[in-house]
This record gives structure tokens, C-alpha cells and sequence, in this order.
């Protein structure tokens, strides 16, 4: 019991103790916690305090700048309104002032108007006076009198509108004629065409006259049967070493020269081998003519041709005019064409085309009835060409009437290539000779004065008297003389009649 009594006291002492030492501690902490509360709290109202001193320091500064801007903007606006109100007061200054300037204008119209109406008033007064005069000296009533006045001013209005009709015509003629002349020496500056004519050679020259015996063949077999297959006209004289060939067909005979040639050089001429050599010279020809269409068309940069008018084409290199190639003939129209209707603003291509197509009528014209160009205009319907195309072609000689630029386009290109000097074959004296036989011709007709062969002899100017020839007799005397030149004379392409009359009228003032 004692020990245990012991046991329990010292755990009382224990408890006691641990509650006394626990109690001294904890007073320690609350002390030490309560101070650094304090120390904490000091400093955060230290830092308060700190931080509403600069927020109203702040707030100072806030107020102060828009309190300025306040005023800026005040002072801005209060320069505005003054600027206003001056321009609002220069306004009414100057409203001030026109309304004073309309018053006295006002007032001085009422004064001119015052003034006019008696002047008016005046005048009346002096019309009917005048009036009155001009009755009794003529003896007509007014209403006679204002009719007599306005058939004298028609009269007067319509000469008058004559003369300015005249004036205009010719100063329009004389610029158009300006421009064409510009145009056309244009074009002929930049077409620089080759003018050495290519003529179909018919004349076959032969190393001997023993060969001709051998050309005709017993019985004139070898003859015969050349010219059956050739279709052509074999001329054997006594032109030494030399045989011609004669047809209308330039291929046909351009064939038969190649058959003769090479018939020639192989020594060996009897029916079967002409046959062969003529077969080989018809491929040959052939081979050249569609060549020769081909290099056309890629000349004048056209690649849609037909195929059949391509050959066509190139039939025209053995085909002469005057001694003029056909096909360089229509490569020269075609180029200047095609530069006229650029300096025109046409479009060029479509003007090449009809060009280079013009006489295309030329290469089966001895073979289809009807003038080339109406035959060349068939042709290129039957191919597909456009009816602008068409038109051109057949109209280029006249035979039918140009109704478009394009059509005269071609004209204009034709005569000049045909017209060019050293173009056709002509001497010198046939030239002159044919001149002189037009004017000739022209002179000896009653009534005619002057006359003039122009355009190289393809025009004739005929300047007839007024008091022996009428306006009426002028038509039938320019058909007369082309009628005339027509069954008289032999002429490269067209002559054109144009019979001029004029009428003078003759005032003196005095």
C-alpha cells in the first residue's frame, strides 16, 4: 500500500509539475506572439498609411490633368465658335453687299427696260410708217409684200446653202484623196516586190536537127502520140536546133516541155517511152504546182485554205498576164492589201486572203466560159470561202459593184502591182502609141475641148464645151467613146471614161 501510495503522489507531483512547466512555456509563446502581432500590425498600418498617401497624391494628379485637358479643350472650342461667328459675319457683309448691287440693277434694268419699251414703241411707229410707204410706192399689201421677202430669202438661203455644200465636198475630197495618196505610198514603200517576169518557156532546144527525124518517128507515129497524151501542139520548122511546143494551157504545156526535155536527154524516143516520160512530168509539174500553192499560202501566213484551192494557187506560177506572173502577180496584191487595211485599222488577215485569191480564176479561165473574176469568185463559193471573200474577188474588175472596203482594198492593190513600172511587158513606143490612140479617139468626137490619158492609159479625162454639150449628152458620150476604145484597141485590163463639163457663171461689179 505504502508504494503504491508513494507511486500515486509522484504522478500527482508529475502531473502538477508538467502542468506548471507547461503553463510557463505557453505564457513565454503568448508573449513572444503577442509582440510580433504588434510588430506586424504597426507595420501594416505603416504600409497603409503609405500606400493612401500616394493614392491621393495620385488622385491629385488625375484631377489636375483633366482639369487641363478641360481647359484645352475649352479654349479649342471657344476658338472654334469666334472663327464662326467671323466667317457668319463676313457672310452677311457680303450678302449685304449683293443684295445692295441686285437693288441697283434692279433699278437700273427698270430704267434700260423704261428705255427699250419707248424704243420699241418708236420703232413700231416707224415700221408702219414704213409700211405704209413701201404700199403705196410698190402697190402690195403687207401679206404680198412678206411672201415676195421670204421667196428672196429662200433664193438667197439655198445658194448660199450650195456654195457651203460645194465648199465642204471638195475640202472632204481633197483630204480623202490626201489620205488614199498617203496610204497607197505607204504600202508601195513596204511591199518591195520583185518584178523579173517568169515566163513558160515553149522553145525546147535540141543538140541537133538529126533528132527532129527521131521527135516525128516513121509516119509521124512518135509526134502523134506526143501531143495525144500531152494535149498539146508540137511545132517541128526550120528553126535550127530548136522544136516548139504551143497550147493555150500553161501546165499542159509546161508538161510537155518537161516530157520533150527529158525525152531529149534520154536519147530514146518512141511511143512507149514518151508515155513513161510523160507520166513522170505530169507527177513532177503536179508535184511543183501544189508546192508552189503551198509556199503561197505559208508566205502570206493563210493555213486554212481547201486543198483543191491550194493546187489551184499554184497552177498560177505557169500562168503569165502581159508578161507578168500570175502568182507573183497575187502574192504582191495580197501583201499590199493586207498593209492598206492595217493603216486603215482593218483587221489584215481577211484583206490578204481575198489579195492572194483575186484571180484565182486565171488558172481555169480556159477551161470554164466567163471572165476570170467571176470564175475565181465561183471557185472560191464552191470551196467555202466567206461571202466578204467571195465579193471581193468578183468585184476587183467590176464585174460586179464594190460594196465594201475590203473590195476596193483589192482593187486599189491590183492596179497598183499591174501598174508599177516594169511590172507587164510593154515597149515604150506601143505605150506611147496606145496613149495617143486614146486621146485620139476621144478628140474626135463634136463638143470636146481637152483631152487626157491618165493612170498609165487607164483612165481618159474628157473636158467637153457647156454651150455645145448638155448635162444629158455627157452620159452618152462617155459610153460612145468606150465603146469605141473597146472595139478599136487592145488594152491591159480596164479603161475608164470620164467626161467632165463645166459650167461658169460670170458676175461684174461695177
Amino acid at each position: 500500500m505504502p508504494e503504491i501510495i508513494w507511486l500515486v503522489i509522484g504522478a500527482v507531483v508529475g502531473i502538477a509539475l508538467g502542468f506548471v512547466v507547461t503553463r510557463f512555456l505557453a505564457n513565454t509563446s503568448t508573449k513572444r506572439a503577442a509582440q510580433e502581432a504588434e510588430s506586424l500590425v504597426s507595420d501594416a498600418k505603416r504600409q497603409a498609411e503609405t500606400l493612401r498617401r500616394e493614392a491621393v497624391i495620385e488622385a491629385k494628379d488625375e484631377a489636375l490633368r483633366l482639369k487641363q485637358e478641360a481647359q484645352a479643350e475649352n479654349k479649342e472650342r471657344l476658338r472654334e465658335v469666334r472663327a464662326a461667328e467671323s466667317r457668319l459675319s463676313q457672310r452677311e457683309e457680303l450678302l449685304d453687299r449683293r443684295v445692295e448691287s441686285l437693288d441697283a440693277r434692279e433699278h437700273q434694268m427698270s430704267s434700260q427696260q423704261g428705255q427699250l419699251d419707248r424704243r420699241e414703241r418708236d420703232l413700231d411707229a416707224a415700221e408702219q410708217e414704213v409700211g405704209r410707204r413701201l404700199e403705196r410706192v410698190a402697190g402690195m399689201t403687207p401679206d404680198e409684200a412678206k411672201a415676195e421677202l421670204l421667196d428672196t430669202l429662200k433664193d438667197e438661203v439655198a445658194h448660199e446653202s450650195a456654195a457651203i455644200i460645194r465648199d465642204a465636198e471638195a475640202r472632204a475630197k481633197a483630204e480623202a484623196d490626201k489620205k488614199a495618196r498617203s496610204i497607197l505610198s505607204l504600202a508601195i514603200q513596204r511591199v518591195a516586190a520583185d518584178h523579173s517576169a517568169e515566163t513558160t518557156v515553149s522553145a525546147i532546144h535540141i543538140p541537133s536537127d538529126d533528132l527532129k527525124g527521131r521527135i516525128i518517128g516513121r509516119e509521124g507515129r512518135n509526134i502523134r502520140s506526143f501531143e495525144q497524151l500531152t494535149g498539146t501542139n508540137l511545132i517541128i520548122d526550120d528553126t535550127p536546133e530548136c522544136v516548139t511546143i504551143s497550147c493555150f494551157d500553161p501546165v499542159r504545156r509546161e508538161i510537155g516541155r518537161v516530157t520533150m526535155e527529158n525525152l531529149v536527154a534520154d536519147g530514146r524516143i518512141h511511143p512507149a517511152r514518151i508515155e513513161e516520160m510523160f507520166a513522170k512530168a505530169e507527177a513532177f509539174v503536179n508535184q511543183r504546182v501544189q508546192e508552189a500553192g503551198e509556199q503561197a499560202a505559208f508566205d502570206t501566213g493563210i493555213h486554212d485554205l481547201h486543198p483543191e484551192l491550194v493546187r489551184t494557187l499554184g497552177r498560177l506560177r505557169y500562168r503569165t498576164s502581159y508578161g507578168q506572173n500570175v502568182l507573183n502577180h497575187s502574192l504582191e496584191v495580197a501583201y499590199l492589201t493586207g498593209v492598206m487595211a492595217s493603216e486603215l485599222g482593218l483587221d489584215p488577215v481577211p484583206a490578204k486572203r481575198a489579195g492572194l485569191l483575186h484571180d484565182l480564176g486565171k488558172a481555169v479561165d480556159h477551161e470554164v466560159e466567163g471572165s476570170h473574176a467571176v470564175i475565181g469568185a465561183d471557185l472560191a463559193r464552191r470551196f467555202g470561202e466567206r461571202q466578204e471573200i467571195v465579193h471581193a474577188i468578183e468585184a476587183h474588175h467590176n464585174d460586179v459593184e464594190p460594196s465594201s472596203v475590203l473590195a476596193v482594198l483589192v482593187q486599189a492593190a491590183d492596179a497598183v502591182s499591174a501598174a508599177r513600172p516594169g511590172a507587164r511587158k510593154e515597149t515604150l513606143d506601143a505605150y506611147v502609141k496606145r496613149l495617143e490612140k486614146l486621146e485620139e479617139i476621144a478628140s474626135s468626137y463634136k463638143g470636146v475641148e481637152r483631152t487626157y490619158a491618165i493612170q498609165a492609159g487607164r483612165e481618159v479625162r474628157v473636158m467637153v464645151e457647156p454651150e455645145t454639150v448638155d448635162e444629158a449628152a455627157t452620159t452618152v458620150l462617155a459610153h460612145d467613146i468606150a465603146q469605141r476604145i473597146e472595139n478599136e484597141m487592145q488594152y491591159p485590163g480596164q479603161v475608164k471614161v470620164v467626161v467632165i463639163r463645166e459650167s461658169r457663171a460670170i458676175g461684174i461689179a461695177k
